[in-house]
C-alpha cells in the first residue's frame, strides 16, 4: 500500500541524514569519497541492502530518502544511484550466494563501489540495440563491445556490464549482466572530457575479448529484461531523488536571499514577481516527490510493472522540477547567482543531468504514450 504520510521512522531518518549532510562541506564538483565513507559508517549507503549481508534491511524508499536529503544539503552523491541502488539491488535479487557474500557487505560499508555499464555509442540506453556481446568459451565467458558515459569507473572496484548472449534456439540476442573487475585484462577505460563540474568522472569503456569466469554472470542468462529492469527502475527513482534534492538546495538558497536582499527598504521576496515563481518551484518539487515515493513503494512491494510506470514519471517530473528550480534560483540572485560565493552556478549544468540521464525525457514520453496510454509505438 502506498502511503502519503511518512512514518516516524522515515521522518527520523530524514532528519538524521539532513543533519549529517549539512555538517559537511559541499561536495559538488569535489572529491566526495570521504563523505561517502562517513555516510557508509552511519549505514546510509547500504540502507537498502539486506541485513544478512551488512545492509540496513530497507528498500529503495529509504535509499531515495537518504539521497534526497543529501542533495538538499548540497551534498548529492551521484554514485548512490549506481552502486547500492542498481548494482546492489541486482545482486541482492539475482546474484549467487557467493556474489552476495563477496559484494554486498563491502558495498554497504563503503569499502568497495561498483559502476554500471549499459549505455553504448550507437544504442544509447536502448537495451534492445546493445551490441556488447558475450559468448561461451568452455566454462568462461568472452565479452566484446563498447560502453560510453559510464560514471565513476576509476573509483569503482568493478563494473556491472550489460551484454547480450545469443539464444541457442532462436538466434536472438538477450540481455545479461556480468561483474567485470576494474583490472581485468582487455577491460580498458578512457575518461571523457566533460564541462560538467562533478566529482564522478565519465568514461568510455572498451571490452576487447574480456575473459570472465562462469561466476561473473549475475542471475539466470535466460531471465532477460526482468533482471535488467530490476536495476533500471531503482535507477530512475534515485535519479528523481537526486534531482529533487538538488532543486530543494537551489530553492533554499534563493529563499534565504529573497528574505535578506532589500531594495528600496523592502525584501525582494515580498514582490510577487519573485515570490510566485519560487512558490511554483516548490510545488513542482513536492509533486515530483510524491510520484517518487509512489514509485519507491511500488518497487519495494514487488510490483515491478507498476513501479516501471511510476519510476519513469517520477524521473521525468523531478528532472523538469529540478531544472526550473535551479533556473529560478539563479534568476532570483541575479548576478550573484553566477558567483562562486553563492555556489549556484555549477547547478546550471548539473541540474540537466536529471533531464538527460539515465534516460531522456523524450524516451519517457515514448514509454508513457505507448505503455500507459496505449498509443501506437513510434520507434
Amino acid at each position: 500500500m502506498t502511503t502519503l504520510i511518512e512514518s516516524d521512522e522515515h521522518k527520523a531518518l530524514r532528519k538524521a541524514v539532513s543533519t549529517f549532510a549539512k555538517s559537511h562541506p559541499r561536495t559538488l564538483g569535489t572529491d566526495s569519497r570521504h563523505f561517502w565513507q562517513e555516510a557508509a559508517k552511519l549505514g546510509y549507503i547500504g540502507v537498502n541492502l539486506p541485513e544478512a549481508y551488512g545492509g540496513g534491511g530497507g528498500g529503495i524508499t529509504e535509499l531515495s530518502l537518504v539521497l534526497e536529503e543529501m542533495g538538499a544539503a548540497g551534498n548529492p552523491l551521484l554514485m548512490m544511484i549506481v552502486s547500492p541502488a542498481i548494482c546492489g539491488t541486482v545482486i541482492s535479487r539475482f546474484g549467487t550466494e557467493a556474489q552476495k557474500r563477496d559484494w554486498l557487505p563491502t558495498l554497504a560499508d563503503g569499502t568497495r563501489m561498483m559502476s554500471f555499464g549499459i549505455t553504448e555509442p550507437d544504442a544509447g540506453s536502448n537495451s534492445h540495440r546493445i551490441t556488447t556481446t558475450a559468448r561461451r568459451d568452455g566454462t568462461d565467458w568472452i565479452l566484446t563491445g563498447r560502453k560510453v558515459f559510464i560514471s565513476g569507473v576509476d573509483i569503482s572496484d568493478a563494473t556491472l556490464i550489460v551484454g547480450r548472449t545469443e539464444d541457442a534456439g532462436t538466434g536472438k540476442l538477450k540481455p545479461c549482466l556480468f561483474i567485470v573487475p576494474r583490472d581485468t585484462p582487455g577491460f580498458e577505460r578512457r575518461q571523457i572530457d566533460m564541462e560538467l563540474n562533478a566529482a564522478e568522472k565519465q568514461f568510455e569503456l572498451t571490452l576487447d575479448d574480456v575473459r570472465l569466469p562462469a561466476g561473473a554472470l549475475v542471475g539466470d542468462e535466460d531471465a532477460g529484461l526482468l533482471q535488467l529492469f530490476a536495476g533500471l527502475n531503482p535507477e530512475r527513482v534515485m535519479t528523481a531523488a537526486f534531482g529533487i534534492g538538488m532543486g530543494r538546495y537551489a530553492l533554499s538558497r534563493a529563499l534565504d536571499y529573497a528574505r535578506e536582499r532589500t531594495v528600496w527598504k523592502t525584501p525582494i521576496g515580498a514582490h510577487q514577481a519573485i515570490a510566485h515563481p519560487l512558490a511554483q518551484a516548490h510545488i513542482d518539487l513536492e509533486l515530483a516527490r510524491l510520484m517518487m515515493q509512489k514509485a519507491a513503494h511500488l518497487y519495494d512491494a514487488g510490483d515491478d510493472m507498476g513501479a516501471g510506470e511510476a519510476a519513469n514519471m517520477a524521473k521525468y517530473a523531478a528532472g523538469e522540477a529540478c531544472v526550473k528550480a535551479v533556473d529560478q534560483a539563479v534568476h532570483t540572485l541575479g548576478g550573484n547567482g553566477l558567483t562562486r560565493e553563492f555556489g549556484l552556478a555549477p547547478l546550471i549544468t548539473a541540474s540537466r543531468v536529471a533531464r538527460i540521464a539515465p534516460v531522456s525525457r523524450e524516451m519517457i514520453l515514448n514509454y508513457v504514450s505507448h505503455q500507459t496510454l496505449g498509443l501506437p509505438k513510434s520507434y
